[in-house]
């Protein structure tokens, strides 16, 4: 049994946890640039991911997939903008029977075909330097210089060695196209023309081994995570306890690269209702740079070898604020089913403490903390746990919970009585960041009440502050979203 700490050496392991978490923190939003090698291969850093039972009117018996990548576009990045990597795999996958291990993948590749659009100028043909030469409208416009489209595999079995076949649009085309990113009104013929041409863009698409059509989008979109993100990272310098809406959101001029998947409940849940889902990237082992690179898109590099993951998202924030800085890569590049060697960071958070010593709260006294095990690593009892769970962290929703019609979301989800909110899947307008300082602080252990009705391990006493209404003064909810596939906002415009 260890001493009680003087005064002196709490200061001391108070410190080091405050050191830790920021360090562990700074600069990144939801999982925005959350990890050392990911800040250098920004075209496959996940950002976001959603799962949720459709609210769209009459889709209610479909589930939505949103896995967002690219993170901070500026909408003015030109001239190249943020095409997908072709050289990289991207990934959504979904555990049916609480595992930890994928059942189904769905497989997203990328191909980049330039059109090498020229003029004549003084009787030579020229290529341009743009990636249009005109006005866009429709699907692949002959004006568009870079071409970019994809194709989906899903995967039943494990992702390198399972049953793969492709998604097909209903008139047999396995090969998508992407809408090109939103330069500006003008090149897409006037102020909100580019909402019109995106949705062009949306295919409703057969999967095998489903008997009903599925939707399918991949675009840019405006990124939906808010975050009062400066001041979080400047030793939290904000009011915890004052106005939920007192400021905007640091990312809200930025754009995101979305993949959005919506598929029948019927064929994403096996026997057990609850379904666990997670999205990946990976590239290939080797690259090699060409000494003198030739003409085209990427002709510079050539990659070769086995796939390597580098990017992995499930539950928001937990490669930001959970997980040290020393094992985010390695968290990035590992699977579910290996998630014990990260159990320190869920049962023993240090968040908690830089909490505390900020602002001279108390920090929950239940060691291991078994609520956070609830809330991050097996879901939560009778709300998104599977019947038999390995625990690791992925992000689980209950496909039982009917959905909540857009006028009735709580954004807190289930901590404002939504069943059909996080952390039981997660839906666009719920706000994670003031859900996820709540649960550190003990918000479970409150819920639960002096019985544990929801079995985590702790009651009322052991979290002082754990019904403390926590925010980071950054509104999210619903009403910044449509109410149909993709859901997420028209992206912001290069130029107005």
């Amino acid at each position: 049994m260890n001493p009680t700490p003087t005064p002196t050496r709490w200061r001391r392991r108070a410190l080091f946890a405050l050191s830790t978490a920021l360090a562990a923190t700074a600069v990144y939003a939801s999982s925005h640039r959350e990890a050392p090698f990911i800040t250098t291969a920004p075209k496959v850093d996940g950002t976001d991911f959603y799962m949720f039972r459709s609210y769209e009117p009459g889709r209610g018996d479909f589930v939505t997939l949103i896995a967002n990548y690219q993170p901070l576009q500026d909408a003015y990045g030109g001239p190249n903008y943020f095409s997908m990597d072709p050289d990289a795999l991207y990934e959504i996958h979904v555990d049916q029977d609480g595992d930890a291990r994928e059942d189904i993948s769905f497989q997203f590749r990328f191909r980049n075909d330039l059109q090498d659009i020229a003029l004549d100028i003084g009787g030579k043909p020229v290529a341009i330097p743009l990636v249009q030469a005109g006005t866009l409208s429709g699907v692949n416009p002959a004006a568009s210089n870079l071409r970019e489209t994809y194709t989906v595999d899903v995967v039943y079995g494990g992702r390198r060695s399972g049953r793969r076949e492709p998604l097909a649009s209903l008139d047999g085309a396995t090969r998508f196209d992407k809408p090109v990113d939103n330069i500006g009104d003008k090149t897409f013929g006037g102020a909100g023309a580019y909402a019109d041409y995106a949705m062009q863009h949306v295919y409703e698409v057969t999967v095998p081994g489903c008997g009903m059509p599925a939707r399918l989008f991949v675009g840019q979109r405006k990124d939906p995570f808010a975050v009062n993100l400066g001041r979080i990272f400047d030793l939290v310098n904000l009011d915890p306890l004052g106005p939920p809406d007192a400021a905007p959101s640091t990312i809200d001029d930025k754009n995101v690269t979305t993949l959005a998947l919506e598929m029948p409940i019927a064929c994403l849940r096996a026997s057990d209702p609850v379904i666990g889902a997670w999205t990946t990237s990976s590239l290939r082992q080797g690259r090699l740079l060409a000494p003198r690179p030739g003409r085209g898109h990427k002709k510079n590099e050539r990659n070769g070898g086995a796939w390597v993951q580098v990017s992995r998202l499930g539950m928001p924030l937990v490669n930001e604020v959970v997980i040290g800085l020393g094992d985010k890569d390695t968290f990035n590049g590992s699977r579910p089913v290996d998630d014990g060697q990260f159990a320190d960071y869920v049962t023993n958070p240090t968040l908690p403490a830089l909490l505390e010593l900020l602002f001279s709260v108390p920090a929950p006294t239940n060691f291991p903390r078994t609520d956070l095990v609830a809330a991050f690593l097996t879901g939560v009892q009778g709300v998104n746990q599977p019947t038999v769970v390995t625990p690791s962290e992925m992000l689980r929703l209950n496909t039982a919970v009917a959905p909540t019609p857009p006028t009735a979301q709580h954004s807190l989800g289930v901590l404002g009585g939504d069943l059909a909110g996080f952390p039981n899947g997660r839906r666009p307008g719920d706000d994670v960041v003031d859900v996820a300082l709540r649960a550190v602080m003990g918000a479970l252990c409150v819920a639960t009440g002096d019985t544990d009705s929801l079995q985590v391990g702790c009651r009322p006493v052991d979290a002082p502050v754990g019904g403390a209404p926590l925010n980071d003064g950054v509104a999210q909810h619903v009403g910044q979203f449509t109410t149909g596939f993709p859901y997420l906002q028209t992206p912001i415009p290069g130029s107005d």
